[in-house]
This record gives C-alpha cells, sequence and structure tokens, in this order.
C-alpha cells in the first residue's frame, strides 16, 4: 500500500471518503502479497492493484458497495475449473481481501499514518478482519502512541504490544485473538501491516551506470544514496529526483552511516583507492548484499588487496564480483536490470534461470 498513500492521503485530506481493498491472505500461486492494495476514491479514480488485473473489477464494485453503505467485506478470490467463466485468479492460485470505507470520522488516524510512511518511520496498522470485533475497525500504532481501537481495551493491549514486536521486521500477517485479546483464542483475526522505514540501497561512484542503478533501486523501494568523493561527478542534476547525492570519500562515508540486514551496497567506483577500503568496511558489517563493479582481472586484483587486508574466505564469499547476473548487458540501464536481479534472486532465492527451464510453482508457497 506504501506506493498508493499519496493518492488515499489527497483524498483523506480533502474529507473525500475512499473504498480501500487490501490483499490480508494469498494462496499457492498469488500474484500479489500480503498488504498490496487497490483503492477507488472520488469520480472513480482507481489507485493500486491487488491481482494484476484478474479480479480488478469485481474489487471495483465491492469498494464502491461499502464507501455506500460503510460496511466491510472480506472477500476471496481463487480459480475454479468448474467455473472458468467466474472472476477469479487465472493463476491457480487464492487472495483474501478486505474491502472497507476509509473517511476522517472513522479513520482518525490515518492522515498521521500516511506522514509518518512518508517520513521514513515505522508504524503497524491492524484491522479486524473477522470475529465479535466490528470489521473493518483499525488501530494505528506507533512506537509511542496509538490511534483508534479495535473495540475493546484488551484486545486494543494485546494488538498494540503485537505490532510494536513488528515494527522493526516490517512484517505483515494475520493473527488471532480472543475478544478481550486473549492470546490463546482464535474468535478475532486482525490484520497487522507494518511500515518499516524502506531498505536502503548505498551506490558508490558517480558514473553514468550510478544514475541507472539508482533509478531502478528507487523503483524497487530501496532509499537510495549516491557517494563520490568527486564533486564534479557527485552533482544531484545527474541523479533521479529523490536520490541522495553525498560528497565524501566512500570509506568514511560507510564508516558514519548504519547498515542492517537489508542493506544493498553497490560499489561502482571501479578504482582501487577507492573501492578496496570500501569493500573493507563493507564486508565488515551487516548488508544483504555487496556488489562490485570490475573485470575478473579488477575483481582479482581487488581480492588478492582485501586478503591482504586481513579478510577471509567468509567475507569474501558475501562479495557479488563481478557484480549482476549474466544477461548479456551492455548499457548502463541493461547493466542496472542485471544488478537489479541478481539482488532480487538474493533476496527471495531464485536461481535465475529461465522459469521456460524449469518445473513446479513459480510462486512457491
Amino acid at each position: 500500500m506504501r506506493d498508493i498513500l499519496p493518492a488515499l492521503n489527497r483524498w483523506y485530506t480533502a474529507g473525500q471518503p475512499f473504498g480501500l481493498a487490501t490483499v490480508v491472505a494469498v494462496s499457492r500461486s498469488a500474484p500479489r502479497g500480503p498488504g498490496a492494495a487497490m483503492a477507488v476514491g472520488p469520480d472513480d479514480e482507481v489507485v493500486g492493484s491487488v491481482s494484476g488485473g484478474c479480479v480488478e473489477g469485481a474489487v471495483y464494485d465491492l469498494a464502491q458497495e461499502v464507501v455506500e453503505d460503510g460496511e466491510a467485506r472480506l472477500q476471496t478470490f481463487g480459480y475454479s475449473d468448474e467455473d472458468a467463466f467466474a472472476v477469479g485468479l487465472t493463476c491457480g492460485g487464492a487472495i483474501t481481501l478486505l474491502v472497507r470505507r476509509v473517511a476522517q470520522d472513522t479513520d482518525p488516524g490515518f492522515g498521521a499514518v500516511a506522514d509518518t510512511v512518508a517520513a521514513h518511520r515505522p508504524v503497524t496498522v491492524a484491522t479486524v478482519t473477522e470475529g465479535p470485533a466490528p470489521r473493518g475497525a483499525s488501530l494505528a500504532v506507533w512506537p509511542e502512541t496509538v490511534a483508534g481501537t479495535l473495540g475493546a481495551p484488551g484486545l486494543d493491549a494485546a494488538v498494540t504490544a503485537d505490532a510494536r514486536g513488528e515494527l522493526a521486521q516490517g512484517a505483515t500477517g494475520l493473527r488471532h485473538y480472543g475478544p478481550q485479546g486473549q492470546r490463546r483464542e482464535d474468535a478475532v483475526t486482525v490484520f497487522l501491516q507494518s511500515f518499516a522505514p524502506p531498505p536502503r540501497m548505498l551506490v558508490f561512484g558517480a558514473i553514468d551506470y550510478a544514475a541507472a542503478v539508482a533509478r531502478i533501486g528507487a523503483f524497487l523501494g530501496y532509499r537510495v544514496t549516491v557517494c563520490d568523493a568527486r564533486p564534479v561527478f557527485a552533482t544531484p542534476k545527474r541523479f533521479p529526483d529523490g536520490v541522495e547525492v553525498v560528497v565524501e570519500w566512500p570509506h568514511r562515508y560507510l564508516q558514519a552511516t548504519e547498515t542492517d540486514s537489508r542493506t544493498v551496497i553497490c560499489v561502482l567506483t571501479h578504482d582501487p583507492k577507492f573501492d578496496v577500503p570500501l569493500l573493507e568496511e563493507a564486508l565488515r558489517r551487516p548488508a544483504a548484499y555487496i556488489g562490485a563493479m570490475g573485470s575478473r582481472r579488477t575483481h582479482d586484483d581487488r581480492t588478492k588487496r582485501l586478503r591482504e587486508a586481513g579478510l577471509g574466505d567468509a567475507d569474501l564469499a558475501r562479495l557479488r564480483s563481478p557484480v549482476g547476473l549474466d544477461l548479456g548487458a551492455r548499457t548502463p540501464e541493461e547493466v542496472a536490470v542485471s544488478v537489479a536481479a541478481e539482488i532480487v534472486a538474493l533476496r527471495w532465492g531464485g536461481s535465475g534461470a529461465p522459469l521456460t527451464a524449469m518445473d513446479g510453482a513459480i510462486h512457491p508457497a
């Protein structure tokens, strides 16, 4: 839902109710995961997607209905061999949607949630999907405060505790409670959607490839920073809007920057005086991906220098060099696709092989 929040906040701030459909559960080869959202606003404007086109028409009708009568709906769409013309998913999976009305009178904390997400701060939104609690009731949970209610003080307290536990990981999914928040009961189902700050992509080396990598990194949802010690190259006008540009020696910048298990580091400096001290620092800290550009000869020389700096086999095994997958890429944009493909494959355990050469489910359960 993060990508459509600006439009939702615009409608909300203008006092215009809208219908919000959110994927709360999936099975098998579902096209979108929990948290994917679609909304229908004033003048029948539509933003977002929940299935890539399979069921959006039916969801559009549901969203209009909930805006009209205020009654939230829980709807599952799947594939039926017996009724091939029914509304459903052609991929063989199933998605369950919560469709509810959002407005200032019923969701007083929605604007603050949108502002929090835009500011890259953590917040979790809990919404009742089933049970004796009011379906569609929502509770926004920040590290220090809450807004809204799920209908019972005990339920609010239990969900608040769980939501705060999910903030750091950004986890999203269904939780089950008793009517007053009892842990060992499952009368009430609540969907927790956590908005952790977006992961960071650190791009070192303001060369022509960096702008393309920065652009695709932003497209994938990363908060992108480009760093180079040369001010003539590290200028904001050379990079997409929203990309932070820093003039500093790369290893010094990284030493002063926090990284975590989601951070992506792309070293495009292609110069030993920059990339060796930078990689020495990068390989000693947490990161999801560390890739370095260069030929195989450059890689061999770089590896020798890093070993001389005290890095061992386990450290060097984390380095993706030469960077990217073998796509036959030539242009900066093609190379950026190659790098992004390797990042995604590493994140989800993909092989990088053509799907036509593989058997089994495309999206593992």
